[in-house]
């Protein structure tokens, strides 16, 4: 059985579903190398414009695989996985495609840092969240990397220090997690979030995508001007042209570059 499955769900919208349910879809070597590859063949797909990263079975992602964690232990082998794990979340960030998040049951540790490396998260009613090394005597570092840039400070560190789980609502509302749905309806609204980003102009959304985690590190005076450069570049596209001339005019927009 393969660790990941790549589905096709309409024209531009790919779901990614990693496939490990019987370990609760735990981020083994394995498929951290698939993982990445497929991120990276669909960074450099322009026919792909959207991307959900889902999970079979009950649980989203429950981490690293600490058995396989266990087997040889060594500091050099430890720095060389969670480079690896690094690698991967970045690649979400980096690609010019939105991803969105679609979590059901639990995303503990690695897998709750993938859910906030995620430009979006649907989460299911009965979803919950946390970073639950502590619990074992480590402290979720590079989790909480994500973790710190998703919520206020306190409340990350109060999870990375507790390792108590953080309900949808309260992952919602601490800004983890943007929809919280029935899990009936998890698959069905995930998948009309994307179609709404699916139907923005394909080159506002890259840039927009790129330019916010960049501006994001800079000081307010030099993210400006990136982003006024950017604005710039960007109002000079066709379908922007097209965009502002059809809301002068009072109709719908023609825009090339959508579904």
């Amino acid at each position: 059985m393969s660790n990941l499955i790549q589905q096709a769900i309409s024209p531009g919208l790919v779901r990614i579903l990693l496939n490990r349910p019987e370990a609760f879809n735990s981020l083994s070597e394995g498929l951290l190398d698939d993982l990445q590859e497929s991120l990276r063949e669909i960074s450099n797909n322009n026919d792909i414009r959207v991307v959900i990263l889902a999970a079979s079975g009950k649980a989203f992602c429950a981490g690293h695989d600490l058995k396989e964690m266990m087997q040889a232990p060594s500091e050099a082998y430890y720095q060389s996985l969670f480079k690896k794990c690094t690698e991967m979340m970045l690649t979400v960030q980096g690609m010019p495609q939105p991803v969105i998040a679609q979590v059901q049951g639990i995303a503990t540790a690695a897998g709750c840092q993938l859910v906030a490396m995620c430009d979006l998260a649907v989460a299911s009613e009965d979803a919950k969240f946390a970073v639950s090394g502590i619990n074992l005597g480590l402290f979720c570092s590079t989790p909480g990397v994500a973790l710190s840039r998703n919520l206020l400070r306190k409340h990350a560190l109060e999870l990375l220090l507790t390792g108590e789980f953080l309900s949808a609502a309260d992952a919602r509302e601490k800004g983890l997690v943007n929809r919280v749905v029935p899990a009936e309806q998890l698959e069905e609204q995930t998948i009309a979030l994307a179609k709404t980003i699916l139907n923005k102009p394909i080159e506002a959304v890259r840039l927009g995508k790129q330019l916010f985690y960049r501006q994001i590190e800079q000081p307010i005076r030099e993210a400006y001007k990136d982003a006024g450069s950017v604005m710039a570049c960007n109002m000079m596209d066709k379908d922007a042209l097209e965009g502002v001339q059809a809301f002068i005019d009072k109709r719908r927009p023609a825009w090339s570059a959508t579904q």
